[in-house]
C-alpha cells in the first residue's frame, strides 16, 4: 500500500528534537486510546482490540489526509467496521468456549473511575449485557451512548441509513435498559462494599460473607477450560458463599487479596504465593453484591499489572 510505514504506533520511539512523525501516524497516536476503547467495549478483549488498532493503522496509513474532514469520526469509522468484523468471528469462537466467557479485565487509571459514564460502560457487569446484542446494534448502541456520536457518523460506520442507525439505536437502548445495573453506584459504595468482602474472604468468615451477599447473587467464573472454575452460574446467597468458603478452605499457599480499579471500578486480585491467580469484580446494587465475575484464565490476565488508558 503507497504511503504505508513499516511501523505501527506501538512501536513509535521518542524522537531527536528536529524530527516530526509523518501526520498520518501524529494523527492516529493522538487518538489511540480512544480507538482502543471503542474496539475493546465491542469485543471485550484487549487482545483482539489490539489486533483491531493495528488492521485499522494499515488502513490509515494509506488514507490521503487531504480528503478526511473529520479525522477522528474517519478514524472511529475505520475501528469500528474492523471491530465488526471480528465481533461475528469471535461470536463463533465462543459458542464452544469451555464455560462462562467473560470481558478481559483492565487496569485502569483513577480517571476513568471519574468519568462515571464512561467507568459504568466498561464495567464487566454493562461489558456482560452488551454482550447480548447483535454485533450490529452492539456497535450503533456503543458510538451512540457512549461515545456521543451523531447518527449519520454512525451510519457510515456500520454501513447503514441514518434512518435505520436510528431504529437499531432504539431497540439497541430498550435490550440494554431492561438488562443493566439497577443504577450506577458510585466507587465509594463499591470499595466499601468490597471492603466487607474481602474481610470475609480473608477471616473465612461465612455470615460474614453471607451478610454482604445479596438473596439473588450470581457467580460466574470464567477458567477457559485452562484453570478450574465454575462451568454455570452459581445463583443464590448461600450457595455462593459455601462456595467461597470451601474453595479457599481448599488452598494450600500463602493467599493475598489487593484492592485494585479494574474496568473502572474497585476490584480485588487473588495472588496465591505472590503470582496472580484470579481477578474478581464485582457489581454492587443497594449496598450487596450481586454479581461476582472471577476470571482465572490465564490469557485474560496478561495486562492487569499494568494501567491501561481509555478514553471517550
Amino acid at each position: 500500500m503507497a504511503g504505508t510505514s513499516p511501523m505501527t504506533p506501538d512501536a513509535v520511539r521518542p524522537m531527536k528534537e528536529d524530527a516530526c512523525p509523518d501526520p498520518a501516524t501524529e494523527v492516529f497516536l493522538a487518538h489511540r486510546n480512544l480507538l482502543f476503547t471503542v474496539a475493546y467495549e465491542m469485543l471485550g478483549s484487549a487482545v483482539d482490540a489490539e489486533d483491531i488498532l493495528q488492521e485499522s493503522w494499515l488502513r490509515w496509513a494509506g488514507v490521503d489526509l487531504a480528503t478526511v474532514r473529520d479525522q477522528r469520526a474517519y478514524l472511529v469509522q475505520i475501528t469500528t467496521r474492523q471491530a465488526l468484523n471480528r465481533l461475528r468471528t469471535l461470536g463463533r469462537r465462543r459458542e464452544s468456549y469451555v464455560g462462562p466467557w467473560l470481558p478481559e479485565p483492565l487496569l485502569t487509571a483513577p480517571d476513568v473511575a471519574e468519568d462515571v459514564a464512561l467507568a459504568d460502560s466498561v464495567s464487566m457487569a454493562m461489558l456482560l449485557v452488551l454482550e447480548t446484542l447483535r454485533p450490529t446494534e452492539r456497535a450503533v448502541f456503543v458510538l451512540r451512548e457512549v461515545f456521543d456520536f451523531g447518527y449519520d457518523e454512525i451510519a457510515a460506520a456500520v454501513d447503514k441509513s441514518p434512518a435505520t442507525v436510528r431504529q437499531i439505536a432504539h431497540r439497541a437502548r430498550a435490550h440494554v435498559a431492561a438488562r443493566r445495573p439497577c443504577a450506577v453506584v458510585s466507587a465509594a459504595e463499591t470499595r466499601g462494599a468490597l471492603d466487607a468482602f474481602q474481610r470475609a474472604v480473608e477471616t473465612g468468615d461465612l455470615q460474614n460473607l453471607l451478610d454482604i451477599l445479596a438473596p439473588d447473587i450470581v457467580l460466574l467464573g470464567d477458567g477457559g477450560g485452562v484453570k478450574q472454575a465454575v462451568l454455570r452460574p452459581v445463583v443464590g446467597a448461600g450457595k455462593v458463599a459455601r462456595l467461597l468458603a470451601a474453595g479457599l478452605g481448599r488452598i494450600d499457599a500463602v493467599m493475598s487479596l489487593q484492592q485494585v480499579q479494574v474496568n473502572g471500578y474497585p476490584a480485588l486480585i487473588l495472588r496465591l504465593d505472590g503470582e496472580i491467580d484470579s481477578v474478581v469484580a464485582v457489581r454492587i446494587d443497594d449496598g450487596l453484591i450481586t454479581g461476582l465475575y472471577a476470571v482465572r484464565n490465564p490469557e485474560k490476565l496478561s495486562r492487569i499489572e499494568r494501567e491501561t488508558a481509555l478514553r471517550r
